[in-house]
């Protein structure tokens, strides 16, 4: 196998067998190219660079750093692709945000639409948005930065869940150039959202596979 194209990125290929390839994205990086020709450069790309036959799963947020699987051959993304459709793949964020949160664990249930005046911006819509639902853990609260760190399940998987259902809540990730008030964005020059836990289930000839990536703030 050629060297990994991440080695100079600090980005790490953590696991690679003859179905999936899972990496720790960098923030800042995109996740499947975007229109335009500055914007072809993204994890995918880089996957595939080794690994030709590699194709795109699910996404990051280019801010959000973590986990992210991409499936070998068509029938592996097929199998992917319905595992995460009908939620039998695992997934645990990590981030931290303003404010100290009052409740240990909690959920959050408001329904989601794209705010198209101000794409990609989402929006909580009672009307016309889709059923979201995330749940949320607290790990520590820091009552000196007046910040909480916590885990996040999204039960669903809609674009900026996390941010938006945090915000709704009154709790604003630090560093989220999208949704954070001002003060709360200068607080930190990236995105405080990590994928840190991915657990795929056994599908095809392919193994169960669980991975973890300890957040780097």
């Amino acid at each position: 196998m050629s060297p990994s194209p991440f080695a100079h990125l600090d980005q790490q290929v953590l696991h690679a067998d003859a179905h999936r390839v899972v990496v720790d994205k960098p923030p800042g990086l995109l996740s499947v190219p975007g229109r335009g020709e500055e914007k072809q450069d993204c994890a995918w790309a880089r996957v595939a660079a080794t690994w030709p036959d590699a194709l795109i799963v699910h996404r990051l947020d280019q801010s959000t750093s973590g986990l992210i699987v991409f499936a070998r051959g068509e029938a592996m993304q097929r199998a992917l692709s319905d595992a995460f459709a009908t939620r039998l793949v695992d997934k645990r964020y990590e981030a931290v945000v303003h404010g100290l949160i009052a409740r240990d664990a909690f959920e959050i249930e408001l329904p989601l639409i794209v705010d198209w005046p101000n794409r990609p911006r989402q929006k909580i819509d009672a009307e016309r948005g889709k059923p979201s639902l995330t749940r949320v853990r607290v790990l520590h609260r820091d009552l000196a930065a007046n910040t909480t760190r916590v885990e996040l399940e999204p039960v669903t998987g809609r674009s900026h869940q996390l941010r938006v259902h945090l915000l709704a809540a009154g709790h604003p990730i630090l560093g989220d150039a999208l949704y954070a008030p001002p003060e709360v964005l200068a607080r930190s020059p990236r995105l405080l959202l990590h994928a840190r836990d991915l657990h795929l289930p056994a599908m095809l000839d392919a193994p169960p596979l669980t991975l973890h990536s300890p957040p780097a703030f």
